[in-house]
């Protein structure tokens, strides 16, 4: 039988993310309700991707398209991003989330450690987890993303 360990930590985990975002990104979001993901494929242009070990353990992506990315940085930076400077964005901006949310999910009572980010450009296929959970975050005026946690399979004695 598998089961999904510290259901209380990835609910924190989530909110946590959530807020992050709130704090990291200069405009307004609106989240959408969770969905549950089975088998995860990257559909955006560009994703990043983020392990996360601790009390919670999983990957961390965030996914969306070149030119809401691009938007987003330029809002950020007052620059329009492109190519590799866009790329290079991205994996930053996930790094910022993902530190960020550290912060919170510790006062929140659970300790983890995130990996270097990796950025995937193109359409991906992930294997090695049990499940995930993606959330779609409009940013106003910018676009879409998708933020997908996907947990770690764990055996239950």
């Amino acid at each position: 039988m598998i089961e999904v360990q510290n259901p209380n930590g990835i609910q924190d985990l989530l909110n946590s993310t959530i807020a992050s975002m709130s704090q990291v990104f200069p405009i307004p979001i609106d989240t959408k309700p969770p969905s549950l993901v089975q088998n995860a494929v990257i559909q955006g242009e560009i994703g990043v991707l983020i392990g996360i070990v601790g009390d919670v353990e999983g990957r961390l992506v965030i996914e969306g398209d070149m030119q809401t990315f691009g938007k987003l940085g330029q809002s950020m930076f007052g620059m329009p991003l492109e190519g590799e400077m866009l790329h290079s964005f991205v994996g930053e901006m996930a790094n910022m989330i993902a530190g960020n949310t550290s912060a919170i999910v510790y006062q929140k009572g659970h300790k983890i450690d995130i990996t270097p980010p990796t950025v995937m450009v193109g359409q991906m296929q992930l294997y090695g987890f049990e499940k995930g959970i993606s959330i779609a975050v409009s940013l106003q005026e910018v676009g879409t993303i998708h933020m997908i946690l996907l947990l770690q399979k764990t055996e239950a004695a």
